[in-house]
């Protein structure tokens, strides 16, 4: 298996090799596996996160094997850009991957564990969370940081931001990384951003207006961009999971 870890580690090498070889018996699961399994371990003084990502398709296996870099090999350099630029998330530690001759297997994202206080997840759901609207446009001011420095986070939806409430201030940890460009980013594509976070039109509000001003920009055309970019997204998610139901239905 290929392993590449961050230089800082590798005295580390033989426990985190112990923890991917026995992945599928140890650790202590994360979350919900739905798609792909993240377990927590103690390496030290430390505890680190470990991503098993599944195997791909087919067609992806050959892909990762021959054209495109892993998922967890993208998280791992995708984490140390971030770092570079000053922009949070977990400290990335190591990537393995897994393949034969001709396919490409399993790949795992080691990183460390950031033990959060909420995530972007709970805004939308606990309107009367201690700080709600501080906390909320001080994340609106993280996104912008992330668009000032050319970093299109794709997967800017809701599970994908931990908070940590340090010293009176906020921090923001970006998890989940492979998709992720790292590009100038014209008005458009910026509102457009913010389409994946929330249904609720008042956080709308509330983050648009922040944004207005950090781009100076008038608030309510601001605001009704970032509406009809949420409400586009809702209506062709709703429309995939639609056609996905009616797939499942004709092949039963």
């Amino acid at each position: 298996m290929k392993s590449v870890l961050e230089a800082s580690f590798k005295t580390k090498q033989t426990e985190i090799d112990r923890f991917i070889d026995q992945f599928e018996h140890s650790g202590v699961q994360f979350g919900k596996a739905a798609r792909n399994t993240i377990k927590v371990f103690k390496l030290g003084a430390k505890e680190i996160n470990i991503k098993s990502f599944k195997v791909p398709n087919m067609f992806n296996q050959i892909a990762y094997k021959f054209l495109r870099k892993s998922k967890a090999q993208r998280s791992f350099e995708y984490a140390n850009i971030l770092i570079e630029k000053g922009i949070g998330t977990p400290q990335p530690i190591a990537y393995y991957e897994d393949a034969t001759a001709l396919l490409f297997k399993k790949s795992f994202y080691v990183s460390e564990h950031v033990n959060c206080d909420l995530t972007y997840r709970t805004l939308t759901k606990d309107f009367d969370y201690p700080d709600y609207e501080t906390i909320l446009r001080a994340f609106t001011r993280f996104t912008f940081r992330l668009h000032e420095n050319h970093i299109h986070f794709l997967d800017h939806s809701p599970g994908n931001t931990l908070i940590k409430k340090v010293n009176g201030d906020y921090q923001f940890y970006l998890v989940d990384l492979n998709r992720m460009r790292f590009e100038s980013m014209d008005f458009k594509m910026r509102i457009k951003n913010f389409s994946r976070l929330t249904i609720h039109k008042s956080m709308v509000e509330i983050m648009s207006d922040e944004y207005a001003k950090l781009i100076n920009e008038d608030a309510k055309k601001v605001f009704q961009l970032m509406w009809n970019a949420t409400e586009t997204f809702q209506r062709q998610f709703y429309r995939k999971k639609r056609w996905k139901k009616r797939l499942k239905f004709w092949k039963a």
